[in-house]
């Protein structure tokens, strides 16, 4: 299937393009851009920018393994990991091929597909708990290693990303990234303002460079 043929589903199918950039650039531009999968939506919230060999926080800082084959391989892919040996976490790769860096894709505000979020997040209360986090987000839309290297430019297991019009936040709030060791001085992380969906830890304050 060619880019061009992917059918529009609530808005415009963000383009290769977009993702072929610097993780640092595309990361804030994907907040309030959707996340749709089989019947499932939900805005993206908070973002994460992760690069290559000159960040040690990187899965790609010591180079190519069949763990990280993804982030090396085209924009606009799906790169999936297991952590924790029992979360997956979503990751938009950046770049053209063969220069790994990746978003980490970390909240979203549930759109629709609700009941479908609820059955896979059981016992959960509050909706705006459903993807309150990166792993939160995958349980919720059904994302596990399986999908690594999906395509969200042609929608190859269903899953996309598009602009359904709403802006990203003309200043978006930010901090150094969380649940890591190194670099956390690197203020890559980003969020809506207000959006009470946004991971518990929003309060992180911005620090260090760009």
């Amino acid at each position: 299937m060619s880019d061009q043929a992917v059918p529009r589903r609530r808005g415009r199918v963000l383009a290769r393009g977009f993702y072929a950039r610097g993780a640092v650039e595309v990361a804030p531009q994907l907040l309030n851009k959707l996340l749709v999968r089989d019947g499932r939506a939900g805005r993206i919230v908070e973002v994460e920018a992760y690069r290559g060999s000159d960040d040690r926080a990187s899965h790609a800082f010591s180079g190519l393994t069949a763990r990280n084959a993804t982030m090396f391989g085209r924009p606009g892919r799906l790169y999936v990991y297991f952590t924790y040996g029992m979360h997956f976490c979503a990751n938009a790769v950046c770049m053209p091929e063969g220069t790994a860096e990746a978003v980490l894709l970390r909240a979203l505000a549930p759109v629709s597909g609700l009941d479908l979020m609820r059955e896979a997040r059981p016992g959960i209360v509050n909706d705006e708990n459903l993807a309150s986090g990166p792993a939160k987000l995958c349980q919720a839309m059904g994302i596990t290693r399986a999908e690594d290297g999906a395509d969200l430019v042609t929608g190859s297991v269903g899953i996309r990303v598009v602009d359904d019009g709403v802006p990203p936040p003309t200043v978006p709030a930010s901090s150094g990234r969380v649940g890591i060791r190194h670099a956390t001085e690197l203020p890559w992380r980003w969020w809506v303002p207000g959006d009470p969906n946004v991971s518990k830890s929003r309060v992180q304050p911005a620090r260090g460079r760009r």
